[in-house]
């Protein structure tokens, strides 16, 4: 493996232990370990791959974090960068599904962690005001970023993120009459491969079918019908891990009764102190349905790699599908144009989730102090996230 590719795998490590606070303080931390430090892509590629994320249903920082790799050394270091970023929290939370029984004997340990929030919120607040200044140039563009924030805020619904992408798209393509451009869309469409659809679309029905059709006292029956569910709700997944939590809360605890809601919210509330992905949070889901169906300790291990593929898959074969040709994609006018839109979108996505983020905190002035205090020391220092996080881990302990 090239020197280049074994730096970039580095960088994947750092990014992956330091990650906190979701896809909206992810962006920030891409840019420093992939464009700053070591310029593997350019600014503007990252922003394009975060655009097309945004678009994509599924985990936009696992699509983008794979689109980058990509581009740096193609389909095999794409999988490699994966496996990297989602089995860490993965495991932990597969262990934490597992270990449920001891779940309710961990108040100190999340009183140890309890000012990871306000530091992953200074992180957002960082990625936000970053963005804004590189995105937000234009009147169309401030205005779009306000527009999501308000719908964001007032409506509170799943649908509001692909709408809001596609609406911001259409008004910033539209700015201009676009030209002709046969030639590329001929190139286009001759590098999309049918069958790649076919299969995308055929492992949900399969799966589907076979949920509804086997047995349901056969051993096979929950794994089967917990991978439909989690392929089927990562398909219709867009903005992230805020929309994830309501939809599986929804279909796990209300509809199926897989686990109960003080399970659910155990889980989840120890999942907001790991680094990683946000969608790592369905390896503890699938690991507590099984288990609370009678699965052993091997049931319940499978259940936690059936919750973290069957919601990443669908949105990992899409960048996959879709990133070998975004090149010759983003040259047609309408979609190069649509892309400041959906940026644009995509920070008042940012400064929303900040918004709702930052209400729990209140008005406690040792946690905001620490909001502060991180934004400052990301704007103005040298000093790496993963400092700022021990420091607020030793500031929970001792305070």
């Amino acid at each position: 493996m090239a020197k280049r590719q074994l730096l970039f795998l580095r960088n994947v490590f750092l990014f992956t232990f330091t990650a906190f606070g979701g896809a909206q303080a992810h962006i920030s931390l891409l840019l420093k370990y992939f464009v700053k430090d070591i310029q593997f892509i350019s600014e503007e590629e990252l922003l394009e791959l975060n655009a097309l994320a945004q678009i994509l249903p599924g985990p936009a920082s696992t699509q983008t974090l794979v689109g980058i790799a990509h581009k740096v050394g193609g389909l095999k270091l794409s999988l490699v960068t994966f496996l990297i970023w989602i089995i860490p929290s993965a495991a932990v939370m597969t262990f934490a599904g597992i270990s449920f029984a001891q779940l309710d004997q961990k108040e100190k340990f999340i009183v140890i962690l309890k000012y990871i929030q306000p530091i992953a919120l200074g992180i957002v607040a960082f990625g936000a005001y970053n963005l804004s200044r590189k995105v937000l140039v234009s009147q169309t563009a401030v205005f779009l970023a306000l527009a999501a924030v308000i719908v964001t805020l007032v409506l509170r619904n799943a649908y509001v993120f692909p709408l809001a992408i596609l609406i911001g798209g259409m008004i910033s393509s539209a700015l201009e009459s676009p030209k002709e451009e046969s030639e590329i869309r001929v190139k286009l469409f001759a590098n999309i491969n049918p069958r790649k659809l076919a299969y995308f679309f055929s492992v949900l029905l399969v799966m589907a079918m076979l949920g509804a059709l086997i047995n349901r006292t056969s051993p096979f029956s929950l794994p089967i019908r917990l991978f439909e569910n989690f392929y089927r709700n990562g398909i219709l997944i867009f903005g992230g891990g805020q929309v994830l939590v309501p939809l599986m809360f929804t279909e796990f605890v209300q509809m199926k009764h897989y686990l109960s809601s003080s399970g659910f919210l155990s889980g989840f509330a120890l999942q907001q102190a790991l680094p990683g992905p946000t969608f790592s949070f369905t390896s503890y889901l699938g690991t507590l349905s099984m288990k609370n169906f009678g699965y052993g300790i091997y049931g319940q291990m499978l259940g936690g790699m059936i919750g973290v593929l069957g919601i990443n898959l669908p949105g990992l074969i899409l960048v996959l599908f879709i990133v070998p040709f975004w090149e010759d994609l983003k040259k047609i006018t309408r979609i190069k144009r649509s892309l400041s839109g959906i940026n644009a979108v995509s920070v008042g996505f940012i400064i929303a989730a900040f918004i709702l983020l930052v209400k729990p905190v209140g008005f406690d002035p040792l946690e905001i102090s620490v909001i502060i205090v991180t934004f400052m020391i990301l704007n103005f220092t040298k000093i790496s996230p993963p400092f700022i996080v021990l420091a607020g881990i030793l500031l929970g302990y001792f305070i």
